[in-house]
C-alpha cells in the first residue's frame, strides 16, 4: 500500500532504563502524527541499542483526501419567497470559496441548514514528513533530558547520526546541527566506521555484520540461551531474573557470556549478600546447583565480542573478589556488635528534618504497632501476649540493620540483613522474619508479609510514614512522590485486604496522627482527611482496575473508608446484582430517594399523617424487611441484603407514581422526607446510590 521508510537517531549511551519506554513512544508518537496528517501507514516496527532508535514503517506515499463540511445559515434564511439567494447565503459560499449554488442543503436535529463540502486532496507524503520526523524526534518524553554544547534542544543524550528515508530516497531534517542522510554506524568498539543502508532488510545485516544486533528481542533470547550454555557448562543453572535480563539487554549492542568463579569461601555469606552483591552491582547471573543452592560461579554479559575471554574472565574475578571481600568484612564486622544495641544509636540517623530521627521513628511505629496487635489479636486464637511481644520486639529492632556496614554500602539489604543478624543474635525466628517482612510489598503486585507480626508491623511503619509526610506538607504531587507514598498506601490497603482483619483504615490513621501528634505541621483534622481521600483514590484506582464497574466502586466508597474487604464485598454483590432484573428500577427509584431527602435534617415517621395507600404500603413495606436488612449488613452477607431491598421495588416505584413529596403543609412534607431518610439511611450501610449510573 506504500512504500518503506526508515528512521534512526544514533546518540551517545542513552540509559538501559530509558529504552523500553523511548522506543514505545517513539511508536506512540509517530503514529499519532501520522494519524494527524491523514496519512496511512502500517507494519510499524521499533527497536533500539544503547546508541540507536530505530523505526521502520510502510507509510502511504499521499495524504487521504479529506472532504470537510462546513455548516452555513438556515435554509430558512438563506433563501427569499422566491428562491432566490439572500446576502447570507452568498456570503457564506463566497467565504467557502465556492459558488452558491455548489452549496447543498442538509438536515439538523435545528432543522436544515446549508452546507459547504469542499474535497481537500492530499499532499504527498514525502513532502511532509520533515516536519512529521522532526516533530516526532524532538517529542520523545525522557525521565530525563540533556542539552550539550550551545543547544536549545534537550534529549536523552547528545545526537550524533541521524538516518532518515523513505522510498529510498533521503528525507531532509536537521537537528541538533545533524543533518539526516543514509549512513549509520557500526559497533562503537568493533565496527566505529559509517556505512550506507537502503532500506530495512539492509540495515539488519548491515548493521549486524557490523557487531550490532539491532531488535532488542533477538538480543535478549540470545543471552538468555548463551547464560543456560555458560551455567551447564560448570555443572549449573543461571539464576533467572527478567529484570536483570531486560537491563543487560539494553546495555549491549552485541551480547556475549563469559563465565567467571570466585572463591568457594564466600558462599558462607548469606545467600542475599552474594546475590545483591553479583546482580544488583556487577551485572552477573549467579550460578545454581539442582538443589538452588550457589554455586562458587557467575556470568557476566559483555558488549563485545572478546579476542581473548580469559582476559575478560580474569579481569571480573578480580572485581566480584573485591566486592565479595568488603561484604564479607563488613559481615564479620557488623556481628560484633548486636542489633539491639544498634537501636540506641538510630538517634544519630535522621529520617527526615521535620520527623525526626530513626529511633523517633521506631517509637512511633512501635506504639502504633503494639495497638493494632490488641485490636486482631483476639482474632487470630493462639497466645495472645506472646504475638504481641513478637510485635513489640520486631518493631523495635526493624530498622536497626540501618546502622550496619552492610546495610550502608548495599541498600538493597536493609530488612534481608535485620533478618539475618536478628537469627544470629538467637532473637525468635517469627520475630526476625517479621524484621524482613516489614518492608513489604516492595512494588506494585509485590510479595506481601506471610506472617501476622511482619503484617502488623509493616502497616504501622507504612502508616507512620504516610500520616507524617501529610503532616508535615508533604504530599505526593502528579509528578513526583519522592516518599514513594503511593506504593506504601497500596501496601497498607494490600495487607489489610488479604488479611481480612476487622480494622477501621479511618481508625488507624487517627491513631497514627495522634502519635505524631506535636510533629504535625497542619491540622489534624485537616490531614486525617487528606490521607484517608489518598488512601481513598489508591483504593479506588484499584479496584477500577481490576474491572470493578466505576459507579459502583464510587457509590460503596463513598459512605466511608473503615474496614477494606467489606467494601469489597459488598462492590461484589452490587457489581453481582446488576444483572438482576430489578437492578435498574431499584437503583432509580433508591437514587431518587436519596436525592429528594438530601440535606433533611431527621425526625421520625408518623403513619397517622399518612395521606395516601401508597405511603402506608411503602412504610409497611419498609419496617417488614428493616431488621432482616440490617441483619445481613451486619453479618456481610450483602447480596441477600440486596434481596431484600428488591422487594420494595413496586412500592416505591408506586409512592413516587402517587405521592407528591414536597407537599405543602410542612407536617406532610417533612413526614415524607422522614420515610425516605428512613430507607436512604439503612441502605447508606451498603452503598451511597445516588452515584450510581442508571440509564434514566
Amino acid at each position: 500500500m506504500g512504500k518503506e521508510l526508515l528512521l534512526e537517531i544514533g546518540t551517545e549511551e542513552i540509559p538501559a532504563a530509558f529504552l523500553p519506554k523511548a522506543l514505545k513512544d517513539l511508536e506512540t508518537l509517530f503514529q499519532g502524527e501520522l494519524k494527524e496528517n491523514h496519512i496511512p501507514c502500517e507494519a510499524v516496527r521499533t527497536m533500539g541499542a544503547p546508541r540507536r532508535l530505530f523505526l521502520s514503517a510502510v507509510v502511504a506515499e499521499r495524504q487521504e483526501d479529506q472532504l470537510l463540511e462546513k455548516l452555513g445559515p438556515a435554509k430558512s434564511v438563506a433563501f427569499d419567497a422566491s428562491g432566490r439567494p439572500s446576502k447570507a447565503a452568498m456570503g457564506f459560499a463566497r467565504g467557502q470559496g465556492i459558488a452558491v449554488e455548489e452549496l447543498v442543503t442538509v438536515t439538523t436535529d435545528k432543522g436544515e441548514y446549508l452546507c459547504a463540502r469542499k474535497k481537500i486532496v492530499g499532499a504527498p507524503t514525502a513532502g511532509l514528513l520533515p516536519a512529521i520526523l522532526t516533530k516526532v524526534i524532538t517529542g520523545i518524553p525522557f525521565r530525563k533530558s540533556m542539552r550539550w554544547s550551545d543547544l536549545e534542544i534537550r534529549f536523552a543524550r547528545p545526537i550524533h547520526w541521524l538516518v532518515a528515508l523513505f522510498a529510498g530516497q533521503v528525507v531532509p531534517i536537521e537537528i541538533a546541527g545533524i543533518r539526516s542522510g543514509n549512513e549509520s554506524r557500526g559497533h562503537r568498539f568493533m565496527s566505529p566506521g559509517a556505512f550506507p543502508v537502503s532500506g530495512l532488510d539492509d540495515y539488519l545485516a548491515k548493521t549486524r555484520e557490523r557487531f550490532v544486533i539491532c531488535d532488542p528481542a533477538e538480543r535478549r533470547r540470545i543471552i538468555a540461551e548463551e547464560v543456560a550454555k555458560a551455567a551447564a557448562a560448570v555443572g549449573g543453572q543461571a539464576l533467572r531474573n527478567d529484570d536483570l535480563l531486560d537491563e543487560v539487554t539494553y546495555l549491549t549492542e552485541y551480547p556475549t557470556v563469559v563465565c567467571g568463579s570466585f572463591a568457594p569461601e564466600y558462599l558462607s555469606l548469606p545467600r542475599e549478600v552474594l546475590i545483591t552483591t553479583m546482580m544488583a552491582h556487577q551485572k552477573y547471573f549467579p550460578v545454581l546447583d539442582g538443589k538452588g543452592a550457589l554455586l562458587p560461579y557467575f556470568l557476566t554479559v559483555n558488549n563485545t565480542l572478546a579476542r581473548d575471554p580469559a582476559v575478560v574472565r580474569r579481569g571480573n574475578e578480580r572485581v566480584i573478589r573485591a566486592r565479595l571481600a568488603d561484604a564479607r568484612f563488613f559481615f564479620e564486622e557488623d556481628r560484633k556488635i548486636p542489633l539491639e544495641r544498634r537501636v540506641e544509636d538510630l538517634r544519630k540517623v535522621v529520617f527526615h528534618t521535620l520527623l525526626g530521627t530513626s529511633y523517633e521513628k521506631v517509637m512511633r511505629f512501635r506504639n502504633l504497632a503494639g495497638r493494632i496487635a490488641g485490636r486482631v489479636a483476639p482474632s487470630l486464637g493462639g497466645d495472645q501476649a506472646a504475638f504481641a511481644a513478637h510485635v513489640d520486639r520486631a518493631a523495635f529492632l526493624a530498622k536497626a540493620d540501618l546502622d550496619t556496614q552492610m546495610v550502608g554500602e548495599f541498600s538493597e539489604l536493609q530488612g534481608i540483613m535485620g533478618r539475618e543478624y536478628a537469627l544470629l543474635a538467637g532473637e525468635d525466628p517469627i520475630v526476625a522474619k517479621a524484621i524482613y517482612e516489614h518492608y513489604l510489598p516492595t512494588g506494585a503486585g509485590g510479595e506481601l508479609p506471610e506472617t501476622e507480626v511482619g503484617a502488623v508491623v509493616s502497616i504501622a511503619d507504612k502508616l507512620d510514614s504516610i500520616c507524617g509526610f501529610f503532616g508535615v506538607g508533604l504530599v505526593p504531587t502528579g509528578t513526583a512522590d519522592p516518599y514513594a507514598l503511593r506504593r506504601q498506601a497500596l501496601g497498607v490497603l494490600n495487607i489489610l485486604l488479604a488479611r481480612r482483619w476487622p480494622l477501621s483504615l479511618e481508625s488507624l490513621i487517627d491513631e497514627s496522627l495522634a502519635i505524631l501528634g506535636p510533629l504535625l505541621k497542619r491540622p489534624a483534622a485537616e490531614v486525617r482527611a487528606d490521607v484517608t481521600e489518598f488512601f481513598r483514590g489508591r483504593f479506588e484506582n484499584q479496584l477500577i482496575a481490576q474491572g470493578r464497574p466505576y459507579d459502583v466502586v464510587d457509590a460503596v466508597l463513598a459512605t466511608g473508608l473503615g474496614s477494606l474487604y467489606p467494601a469489597e464485598d459488598k462492590i461484589r454483590a452490587m457489581e453481582a446484582f446488576k444483572a438482576h432484573p430489578d437492578y435498574q428500577p431499584l437503583a432509580i427509584a433508591f437514587k431518587r430517594a436519596v436525592n429528594i431527602s438530601r440535606g433533611f435534617e431527621g425526625g421520625s415517621v408518623d403513619p397517622a399523617l399518612f395521606e395516601t395507600p401508597e405511603e402506608r404500603n411503602l412504610h409497611d413495606a419498609f419496617l417488614t424487611i428493616q431488621s432482616t436488612v440490617a441483619r445481613h449488613l451486619d453479618e456481610g452477607r450483602y447480596a441477600a441484603a440486596l434481596s431484600e431491598m428488591a422487594r420494595l421495588r413496586e412500592p416505591v416505584d408506586a409512592f413516587f407514581e402517587a405521592v407528591l413529596v414536597m407537599a405543602q403543609d410542612e407536617r406532610i412534607r417533612s413526614n415524607r422526607l422522614a420515610l425516605l431518610t428512613s430507607i436512604s439511611t439503612l441502605f447508606h450501610d451498603l452503598a451511597d446510590f445516588s452515584k450510581i449510573v442508571t440509564e434514566a
